[in-house]
C-alpha cells in the first residue's frame, strides 16, 4: 500500500473505532444536548464542542448546526467536562456535567466576547 493511502486508511479507521465506542456503551447511556450561544446570546453556528470524560479521558467532539444546537448521543452515564470553540475563541469549560441513564442533560455553552483591539495611529 502506497503511505498516502495508509494515512487515510489508518484515518478513517480510527475515525470508525471512536463512533463505534459512541454506540456500543457498555453501561447504561443517557443523551447531552446544548446550545451554544456568542456574548450578546445569539447562537454560533458550526462551533465545534468538545466533550471528554471528567477524568480527562475519553474525548469527544461534535459541531452545533445553524441554530447553535449540538447533541451527544448514546452515552455511557457519568461526569464529563464541555467547552465550544468558534472563530479563535474557547468557552469556558463546564465541568461535571452529570450523564444520567435514559435522560437528556441539556446545557447552554457562552462563547466570550471577541477581543476588539484598537490601535492608535499617529502621524
Amino acid at each position: 500500500m502506497k503511505p498516502m493511502h495508509r494515512s487515510i486508511f489508518a484515518l478513517l479507521l480510527i475515525a470508525t473505532l471512536g463512533m463505534a465506542s459512541t454506540t456500543r456503551a457498555r453501561g447504561p447511556i443517557g443523551e447531552l444536548k446544548g446550545t451554544v450561544l456568542d456574548s450578546k446570546g445569539k447562537p454560533v453556528a458550526n462551533a465545534t464542542v468538545t466533550m471528554q470524560s471528567s477524568d480527562g479521558k475519553q474525548p469527544f467532539a461534535t459541531h452545533t448546526d445553524s441554530d447553535g444546537h449540538f447533541v451527544f448521543a448514546r452515552f455511557e452515564t457519568g461526569q464529563y467536562d464541555l467547552r465550544a470553540y468558534s472563530k479563535g475563541l474557547f468557552s469556558n469549560w463546564m465541568k461535571r456535567v452529570s450523564i444520567r441513564s435514559k435522560k437528556t442533560t441539556e446545557v447552554t455553552l457562552r462563547m466570550p466576547p471577541s477581543a476588539d483591539v484598537t490601535v492608535p495611529v499617529t502621524q
